[in-house]
């Protein structure tokens, strides 16, 4: 049985809902359509953060956990002006994962994250969703740079990374197990000084320690 929160609230509480949803930006590459989360994608999202795929995203969670996590993507839009955009494939509509610009506990800058499903590997959809969002981060927002935390041990994840042209910009006090990589925008000064991150804490001082980076 779907629990009650997955599910829609019947009447006018569903255009309100498709209203807020109109409001974030439609990024559309070659393949791909970057738009708002649904609540239809959250099956989706859990079936990375609640399995051992997400294992480099905090995971694995409780689907409730996935749920706050989930809701997060969202709520980015409204209170800093940038979140999560679910990932689809023009050809299908296929969802394949999700990429954000992110704000977190922990997190000192915005975060560049992608999470994608397995079924989504080796197309190259994960560079070219994370791409279309790097661009837009510079081009809409203004960003001159911002940042991707990574597992160490995410060898795929740094790798797409530095297909973006990221550089690995982790500060020496940075807790083990986790890099930075830098996105800097080609023609701006700020950030791309090696070592120039600064490592930021969350609630009750707790230190930044993974990243959404699930491939």
């Amino acid at each position: 049985m779907t629990p009650r929160h997955e599910e829609p609230t019947p009447g006018p509480a569903v255009e309100i809902a498709h209203a807020f949803a109109a409001i974030v930006p439609v990024v559309r590459t070659a393949r791909l359509i970057l738009r708002a989360v649904r609540l239809e994608d959250f099956p989706g999202y859990a079936s990375i953060l609640c399995t051992n795929r997400g294992r480099f995203a905090g995971g694995p969670l409780s689907r409730e956990d996935a749920w706050s996590d989930f809701a997060t993507l969202s709520a980015g839009w409204v209170l800093h002006g940038h979140g999560g955009w679910a990932v689809m494939e023009t050809a299908t509509g296929d969802l394949l994962g999700f990429v954000l610009l992110g704000l977190e506990p922990g997190d000192a800058e915005v975060e560049l994250g992608y999470l994608f499903l397995e079924d989504a590997g080796g197309r190259g959809f994960a560079t070219e969703a994370a791409e279309a969002a790097r661009d837009w981060a510079f081009n809409a927002l203004g960003l001159q740079t911002f940042v991707s935390y990574i597992a160490s041990e995410n060898i795929r994840s740094i790798a797409l990374a530095e297909r973006l042209g990221a550089v690995e910009d982790t500060p020496k006090d940075w807790p083990r197990g986790n890099v930075v990589y830098r996105h800097a925008k080609t023609d701006g000064e700020a950030g791309t000084r090696q070592g120039s991150a600064t490592r930021g804490t969350g609630c009750a001082g707790i230190p930044k320690t993974s990243g959404k980076d699930t491939l």
